[in-house]
């Protein structure tokens, strides 16, 4: 089980942290609003994935024996492009980027449809959660449930730390962001190249 909970955590930061729409959302609501009327939009991934989650698994349990490879390869490329945009990210970023206009959504449900219409979640619980649950719930039930309730813990945890950071401490956040953004491109990297590796080895 450890070996999916280490991959779990790890890749749940990384996608977290990367600028993205619903980031970008939480941000400026943080710097406008505070964190105490936008802490509750760190739960917005939870109640935006369950209709994702419900039809990509549906979707995956459905498919031919062996897609799991090719899946795996598509992954890992997928992987290693968020791992150039978070690195292009780091690049470009500045402290100015993160005093965007606040817009006129104020509460969890707008958060979630600004994830909803993400297509993030879509390509990533299609090319690298789903196949890894479903692997893990066949192994045992339990260790299923662990890989979705670490992969939301984490990213809740995460998103309610860039809150009261980005509320609390307005001039640093844009360095420390920086700093998790290259974090998140080095395990994202890594983990890119080491599902490549497993579709690779498996097919030939």
């Amino acid at each position: 089980m450890s070996s999916y909970l280490i991959f779990t955590i790890t890749y749940a930061f990384a996608v977290t942290v990367q600028p993205g729409p619903l980031l970008t959302y939480i941000v400026s609501r943080a710097l406008a609003q505070g964190w105490r009327r936008t802490l509750q939009t760190a739960f917005s991934p939870v109640l935006s994935d369950v209709p994702i989650v419900t039809v990509v698994l549906l979707l995956l349990s459905r498919m031919p024996e062996g897609w799991e490879h090719s899946l795996q390869l598509a992954g890992g490329i997928f992987l290693l492009y968020l791992a150039y945009q978070a690195v292009k990210a780091v690049r470009t970023a500045s402290a100015n980027q993160e005093q965007v206009p606040a817009s006129g959504v104020k509460n969890l449900f707008s958060a979630t449809v600004v994830n909803l219409l993400n297509p993030g979640p879509y390509l990533g619980w299609s090319l690298v959660m789903g196949p890894l649950l479903l692997k893990a719930w066949r192994e045992a039930p339990a260790i299923g449930i662990a890989v979705v309730a670490s992969f939301y813990g984490t990213m809740i945890l995460t998103l309610g730390g860039i809150i009261v950071l980005f509320s609390l401490a307005r001039r640093l956040g844009p360095k420390v962001r920086r700093l998790l953004v290259a974090a998140s491109a080095l395990a994202l990297l890594g983990f890119g190249v080491y599902e490549l590796w497993l579709g690779i080895h498996v097919l030939m």
